[in-house]
């Protein structure tokens, strides 16, 4: 048994079709808003390492500025393809939409489906918010993950009291949290859903993400910061004492 999907999403950004196009179709840009590590092959292929553990995709459309396509095929019947579409509007703004397909064989795709929807939601309003607010600059990313969650009701309350929000966020609640290593974080949140938070600083957007493998992963992207493998190691230290 198994199960072909698609989602569809669309967003009009306050940037400008150059701006979105490196976003989603460098390895920089992408970076600044995507898991891992990418790195991007003009018209060839899509390389993503997220904690060594590396994907390739190959483009399937290549059409500068407006249309960007890549498929990452896995074993047996697995695949992930994108589909990228964007279209100038006046005054600077952009419609970008987003066409994520595939197919997931195993029996117990459910689960897998309902991790893989929550985190497309993550990521494609990451992208947005990224656009809106920081198009045009790139990210350094951190990306680590804590020690493993055995009671994840447990661990998310302690992780909203720890940033200084109720049990249950809502978009533009205020957060002020400092982090040994890192400092002061001011902001405000930006996503939530079932598993994931993101909140957005004057500087970064940060991503809290609750891994499919059982333990938080941290996703952020910082645009002011000069030393973000520090930093993700205090960020993974503070993570560590929260779920200890």
């Amino acid at each position: 048994m198994g199960h072909a999907w698609e989602s569809r999403d669309e967003a009009v950004v306050a940037a400008s079709v150059e701006d979105v196009w490196a976003a989603i179709a460098t390895g920089p840009g992408i970076d600044s808003w995507y898991m891992g590590r990418t790195e991007v092959e003009p018209g060839r292929a899509v390389r993503t390492d997220v904690g060594g553990f590396a994907m390739e995709g190959a483009v399937t459309a290549w059409e500068p500025p407006t249309r960007f396509a890549y498929r990452v095929d896995g074993p047996g019947e697995r695949f992930i393809a994108f589909e990228f579409l964007v279209e100038g509007r006046d005054q600077s703004s952009t419609v970008l939409r987003n066409v994520a397909s595939g197919f997931l064989p195993d029996d117990d795709w459910e689960a897998e489906f309902e991790a893989m929807s929550a985190g497309g939601e993550m990521y494609f309003r990451t992208l947005v918010a990224y656009l809106d607010h920081f198009a045009g600059r790139f990210a350094k990313p951190i990306n680590v993950s804590g020690p493993p969650v055995t009671d994840w009701p447990k661990a998310w309350a302690r992780l909203n009291a720890a940033l200084g929000l109720a049990d249950q966020p809502t978009i533009g609640d205020q957060v002020r949290v400092t982090v040994p290593g890192v400092g002061e974080l001011a902001g405000e949140v930006d996503f939530v859903n079932a598993k994931a938070l993101g909140i957005r600083t004057a500087d970064g957007l940060y991503r809290f993400i609750e891994g499919f493998f059982g333990s938080f992963v941290l996703g952020h992207h910082l645009f002011a910061a000069a030393e973000a493998d520090h930093n993700g190691q205090a960020w993974k230290a503070w993570l560590s004492g929260l779920t200890a």
